[in-house]
């Protein structure tokens, strides 16, 4: 297991020291994690790695695939490996927001003294999977903003705190878009990551095929605690930076931005770019790929490999841009390029 150091680390004044025996420990810990998802997923080793860094880093995730990708089966498979309490709601037009974060109800006891009780939604758990949440009106969708943000809800002015550790993990079907309410820009920036799940090769497509129409399908086993996923979400925070992966970093998020970009391709084709969020999401995606992988310090590479999932929800095109087929995938490795020229 590689355990090596960035030269010029930039440490958080506020940790302490990690030890290289802690970081194996959690690093071991986390990669039996993936093993055991990829026992029942096939095929999609990047998308669970994805899924991994997004806990890890304490974020929510947006998880883009068209129907028949195992998505929802992928959330309930991490829900179990994590050993977290994970709940699943279906979001449809009529869905209201009391059905996500709960309401309050009269009762009345045997003395004819009223009160009113909270029931709890399905919110409170400790990872929530909003399948199809662009189906749900944007009334319902800004359910989830203070809770994915503040990890608590408000409701008949009482604050209600959300179980620990807490994540959002939503699908979205990018093809049919018929009944649909596109998420606003305040909810996308709340997702660490848009995950694109995309069709499996033909060897896992195989494997799919064979392990899951028999009679011995494979099911997910525990493999950490809710306990366990908050030390290495402490961790996480814990890892040194080098100072090549911070400039890395504002290099790339200040390049996206069309006010103040460098690049003229930018300032032409982006409408709006990455705010500090971002900023933010990439510094601790990549320390926890570095831990992930059992490293001690995340490299630059971490940076740019980690730059389309963030990144790709954050920015638009103009309609100029759009209309002359250019893509933002196209830009982002623009952008890369540029802040790996040091």
């Amino acid at each position: 297991m590689s355990t090596t150091i960035a030269q010029d680390p930039v440490r958080v004044s506020s940790a302490p020291d990690i030890a290289v025996a802690d970081v194996e420990r959690v690093a071991a810990m986390v990669a039996g994690a993936a093993r055991a998802v990829e026992d029942v997923i096939y095929g999609q080793r990047q998308v669970v790695e994805e899924c991994l860094i997004t806990v890890l880093s304490g974020g929510h995730g947006l998880l883009i695939g068209v129907p028949g990708l195992a998505k929802t089966r992928l959330v309930q498979t991490l829900g179990t490996v994590l050993g977290l309490d994970d709940k699943r709601v279906q979001f449809t037009p009529d869905l209201m927001p009391a059905d996500i974060v709960g309401s309050e109800v009269l009762d009345q006891d045997t003395g004819g003294k009223r009160s009113f009780r909270f029931v709890q939604g399905p919110v409170f758990c400790q990872l929530l999977m909003a399948d199809e949440i662009n189906r749900a009106s944007p009334r319902t969708q800004s359910a989830l903003l203070q809770a994915m943000q503040e990890h608590r809800v408000s409701v008949a002015g009482q604050y209600h705190v959300l179980p620990q550790p807490f994540h959002v993990l939503a699908t979205q079907n990018p093809i049919e878009q018929e009944g649909t309410y596109p998420l606003p820009e305040a909810q996308l920036d709340r997702f660490l990551m848009q995950i694109d799940i995309h069709y499996p090769d033909e060897r896992a497509e195989r494997d799919i095929v064979l392990r899951t129409t028999g009679t011995d399908e494979a099911h997910p086993k525990a493999v950490m605690t809710a306990k366990d996923l908050i030390a290495a979400q402490k961790l996480v925070r814990q890892v040194p930076v080098g100072e090549s992966v911070v400039n890395a970093i504002l290099r790339l998020v200040r390049a996206g931005r069309p006010d103040t970009s460098p690049l003229a391709e930018v300032k032409q084709n982006v409408l709006w770019g990455p705010g500090p969020r971002a900023s933010q999401a990439l510094m601790l995606a990549s320390r926890a790929r570095a831990l992930l992988q059992g490293r001690l310090s995340p490299s630059v590479d971490d940076v740019l490999t980690l730059a389309k999932p963030i990144l790709q929800h954050r920015m638009a095109l103009t309609f100029s841009a759009r209309a002359d087929g250019k893509s933002l995938h196209d830009v982002i490795a623009k952008l890369c390029a540029y802040a790996n020229d040091t």
